[in-house]
C-alpha cells in the first residue's frame, strides 16, 4: 500500500475539524446575543440561522458544509490510489487539492467574494479530476 498519498487526506480531516470548532466558536457567541441556545426552537437546525445571524458568522458554517461535500470524493480517490499505487504526481495533486481547499476555506470564511472563491474551487476540482482519472485508469487496467 502506498501510504504517502494518505497524508494530504489526514491533513484535510484535521482542517475540517478546525473549521468545525471555528464555526462553533463564532456561532455560539452570536447565538448568546440572541438569548442563547435555550431560546432555540425545538428541532432547529443550522440552516434556521440563515438570515438570523450575521452573514460573516454563517460563512464558517457554509464552509464546513462544503468540506463535507466534494472532499468525500477526494477521500475515496486517495484511498483507491493508496491501494493500487499512487505516483509522485498523485501525491503532488493530492497536496495541491488540500492546499487549495484550505485557502478556499479561509477565503470563504473571511472575505467570501465569489469570483475568487469559485476560482479556488475550480482549481481544486481540476486536481481532484486528475486524481480520479488516474485512479480509474489504474483500477480498470488492473483486470
Amino acid at each position: 500500500m502506498e501510504t504517502e498519498v494518505l497524508a494530504p487526506a489526514a491533513v484535510l480531516v484535521l482542517w475540517s475539524i478546525v473549521v468545525l470548532f471555528w464555526m462553533a466558536f463564532t456561532r455560539l457567541p452570536a447565538i448568546s446575543k440572541m438569548g442563547g441556545l435555550g431560546k432555540a426552537k425545538p428541532g432547529g437546525r443550522g440552516q434556521d440561522l440563515e438570515g438570523v445571524l450575521p452573514d460573516s458568522v454563517n460563512w464558517k458554517a457554509h464552509n464546513f458544509t462544503h468540506l463535507m461535500e466534494q472532499p468525500t470524493l477526494f477521500y475515496a480517490t486517495v484511498l483507491i490510489l493508496a491501494v493500487v499505487g499512487a505516483s509522485a504526481l498523485d501525491v503532488m495533486l493530492a497536496w495541491g487539492y488540500v492546499i487549495l481547499r484550505v485557502i478556499h476555506s479561509l477565503w470563504q470564511a473571511l472575505i467570501n467574494t465569489v469570483p475568487v472563491r469559485f476560482s479556488l474551487f475550480l482549481l481544486s476540482t481540476a486536481c481532484l479530476i486528475a486524481l480520479a482519472i488516474h485512479a480509474a485508469i489504474l483500477t480498470l487496467g488492473a483486470n
